[in-house]
């Protein structure tokens, strides 16, 4: 009697044994420095982002694409060149580094401006690529690689490319904020002794107070 016991319990520690060892690893990451769009979806500084939020390691796909969410359907809202994404100013180059919340073996990074790779890497932690090619308002890819698998990583970085610095000084200020005004993208306003410049083009209302509305302005 113990023999026909023991024997289906053998077999079923073997079944779920092979199935431990054939799980997929559950590495991620994504670029943290600057913020990546994901990035600021994770720190709630996009209010428009959905499921990235929870995930912003998460956007997953086969080698070889050039968009910003990977494979992963319900993370396309980071390919949305429409949302007011924060965007970074820079000088001639920029240093990245990313965040992984699990370890995947690296085959490379490949960093792109449109169809031009600007970045090319073999090793992890930081990366410093240069953008003397490139000036104003561009779109940075950036991809991991991944070595054991066939997929990699994707995140997008907003860039203003230019200003002789890392951290150009902001422009001058256009005049106070007020109500029922038409704001462009890159009007600048004070307001509360700030300065702060529009990322997404508008007409404000009473309570649109720049501070109150992140997704509209962007202190500078």
């Amino acid at each position: 009697m113990r023999r026909r016991v023991l024997l289906p319990l053998l077999s079923i520690g073997a079944v779920l044994g092979s199935l431990l060892v054939a799980a997929p690893a559950s590495a991620h990451g994504y670029v943290s420095s600057p913020l990546s769009r994901q990035a600021q979806c994770a720190q709630t500084k996009a209010a428009w982002c959905g499921q990235i939020m929870w995930e912003p390691q998460s956007a997953e796909g086969p080698k070889g694409l050039r968009n910003c969410h990977g494979s992963r359907a319900d993370l396309a809202v980071l390919s949305d060149d429409s949302k007011p994404w924060r965007v970074h100013s820079v000088g001639t180059s920029l240093t990245l580094a990313w965040t992984f919340t699990a370890k995947h073996r690296t085959q490379d990074y490949e960093y792109y401006i449109g169809g031009t790779r600007v970045g090319h890497f073999a090793n992890d932690g930081s990366h410093t690529i240069n953008l003397s090619r490139f000036s104003g308002r561009q779109k940075l890819l950036a991809i991991w690689n991944i070595g054991d698998t066939a997929n990699a990583f994707y995140s997008c970085i907003d860039l203003q490319i230019g200003g002789g610095g890392s951290n150009p000084p902001p422009p001058p200020a256009g005049g106070s904020w007020a109500p029922n005004t038409t704001y462009s993208v890159g009007s600048v306003v004070t307001y509360g002794g700030s300065t702060y410049r529009c990322i997404q083009s508008h007409t404000s209302l009473p309570g649109w107070e720049p501070p109150n509305v992140p997704v509209l302005w962007q202190r500078a």
